[in-house]
Parts: structure tokens; sequence; C-alpha cells
């Protein structure tokens, strides 16, 4: 975190409300990425580590998140993705996640998040939850498309 601070110069830390289960609002603790509005050079290199996901961890503590789960949303995005509809309510069914089907996926779309978000939901179990983890590892190492 203080590299952070020493290469970026601002606060190493970044909070936001997401949606989680039952819709129920929580906030996100995440490692900065983005400064003037773009990723940054430590940024980018945070994201393909996943390394600024780590301060979800406490959310995980909490409850208000899993390891695996539907990625957690903001209410911008639930609209802007249409996914506020009766037709939608199956994915606040269960807590959000740090990874999941749709993060795996290369490609990315709002359909085939929907289509994996719901599978994942439908096919909950502790052995697909296991497969997630270990193809999230696997993708650290090997890039997401590589390791399909």
């Amino acid at each position: 975190m203080l590299f952070i601070v020493f290469v970026d110069f601002q606060n190493p830390l970044f909070f936001q409300t997401r949606i989680g289960k039952n819709k129920k609002p929580f906030t996100i603790i995440k490692l900065r990425t983005m400064k003037k509005n773009s990723v940054s050079k430590l940024g980018n290199i945070l994201r393909k580590t996943g390394i600024d996901e780590l301060p979800q961890i406490l959310k995980i503590i909490s409850t208000s998140m899993s390891f695996v789960g539907p990625h957690p949303l903001n209410e911008q995005d639930i609209i802007r993705l249409g996914w506020n509809s009766e037709y939608h309510t199956s994915r606040w069914k269960c807590r959000p996640g740090i990874t999941g089907l749709a993060q795996l996926s290369p490609c990315c779309n709002k359909k085939m998040s929907w289509l994996l978000d719901k599978k994942y939901i439908q096919c909950n179990s502790i052995l697909l939850d296991l497969k997630i983890l270990f193809s999230s590892f696997a993708i650290l190492f090997l890039g997401k498309k590589t390791s399909h």
C-alpha cells in the first residue's frame, strides 16, 4: 500500500458502494489502480495479478462477500446492464464474489456475464467453487486466454 502512495501520490485504498446478496448495499475496499480517470502503470500490474482485490478479504470475513460468486455491481452498473428486472432477481440470491465464472470468461459482454452468473447460481457447489478458484490462480500465471 505504501508503494501506491509513493508511486501515485494518492490514497492507496478505493471505496465504493456495491449491491450484495438480497440487494443489500455494502462497501468494497480495493487497492487504488486508477489515476486521473485512467489505469496507472502500477494499477495495471495490480489488476493483472489480482493484488488490488486483497483488501476485499475483509468483506469475506464480514460475510458481505465470498471468494467465489457473481461480481458485485454498483447501482449504475445494474441500471446500465438492465439487470434490475424481475427476470434477474436470482442474481441477488447469493453473495457476490471476488472471482466467478463471468470473470474467468475471455469474452466480456452483458449477455455472457448474465448467462455465466445464472449458471453459477444454478450449479452452485463446493466443487464448482474449487474449480473457479483453481482457474483464477492459473490466470495469474498464464493469462486469461492461455489458461482456457
